[in-house]
């Protein structure tokens, strides 16, 4: 788990008064028995990230000598290039210059029109000292706390494909094998509507993906001003999402009181304890989060 870090947004100006401040907190963690994290939490100053890699299943091809891995460091990488070269850019302008330039990182090695190109989700938040602009791309979410309520970002657009998708793999005749055809048929179709108009987006190797994010701003001032906001990889949105160990009210007080390092332990333990809840497939998940708490200001 990463120590508290904060970062303060200072008037150009030299002018005296107070600073806005936020304070972050991040933790990742594989999952269990997996030497790899195809996770990953960054600051680069005043942004905040999670990124997701796409789990490759056994046995399928992606066209690519990258992995999910690789692409999450190098994806952030190329973000802090982004952001330090164009600040004041939209968020979803710097996302496409960062994926634009790991296409180029890939060295002309891979088929990047494979539809199993390495790929991940992405959160997003940046300070700007008199507001915060977020972006959710795919199933990493974002829970916000402003002016005493708590709300969700989510992009629902992979939820919704795979439960089309499940009807469709039910279609699929029975057999000896049953369950391995039917899954690598699922893994399949889902390939298909990656990053297409009628399925779900996530970064890949098209830049046109960050223009279908999820993006918003939340004021730094008044009475609507946010106060704390998570950004959470899907094995950490599982507290709530799948175990329901808390409401998300509760999970930013949980990470208030105990930080993101608590959070992932009872994930861990709902694992254990729970494997009938378990979803897609594999048993346990890579689990990312980070807290971010915002100083009052006036």
């Amino acid at each position: 788990m990463r120590p508290p870090t904060t970062f303060g947004s200072a008037d150009p100006m030299g002018a005296s008064g107070p600073v806005p401040v936020m304070r972050v907190r991040s933790a990742s963690a594989p999952a269990p028995g997996r030497p790899v994290n195809e996770d990953l939490v960054f600051q680069l100053g005043p942004l905040v990230g999670v990124l997701d890699g796409a789990t490759v299943p056994e046995g399928f091809d992606t066209g690519c000598v990258h992995g999910p891995e690789w692409y999450v460091r190098h994806l952030a990488a190329r973000l802090g290039v982004a952001e330090a070269a164009r600040p004041a850019a939209r968020l979803t302008s710097n996302l496409a210059a960062a994926i634009l330039a790991v296409r180029a990182d890939h060295g002309g090695q891979c088929d990047l029109d494979h539809p199993g190109t390495p790929s991940s989700t992405v959160c997003l938040l940046r300070d700007c000292g008199d507001q915060v602009d977020y972006l959710v791309l795919c199933d990493s979410p974002l829970i916000l706390d402003a002016g005493g309520q708590v709300s969700v970002v989510t992009d629902n657009r992979l939820d919704t494909a795979m439960a089309e998708l499940r009807e469709t793999v039910a279609a699929v005749p029975g057999g000896a094998a049953d369950r391995v055809t039917r899954f690598r048929h699922a893994v399949s179709v889902q390939r298909e509507r990656m990053n297409r108009t009628h399925g779900y987006w996530v970064a890949a190797a098209d830049p046109d993906a960050a223009f279908h994010a999820v993006t918003g701003t939340m004021p730094r001032h008044g009475p609507t001003a946010i106060r704390r906001a998570a950004l959470l990889s899907d094995g950490a949105s599982s507290a709530v999402e799948q175990f329901d160990l808390t409401d998300w009210a509760g999970l930013l007080d949980l990470l208030s009181a105990d930080g993101p390092g608590a959070l992932l332990d009872r994930v861990r333990a709902a694992e254990r304890d729970h494997p009938d809840r378990l979803r897609r497939h594999k048993p346990t998940d890579d689990a990312s989060v980070v807290f971010c708490e915002f100083a009052p200001t006036v």
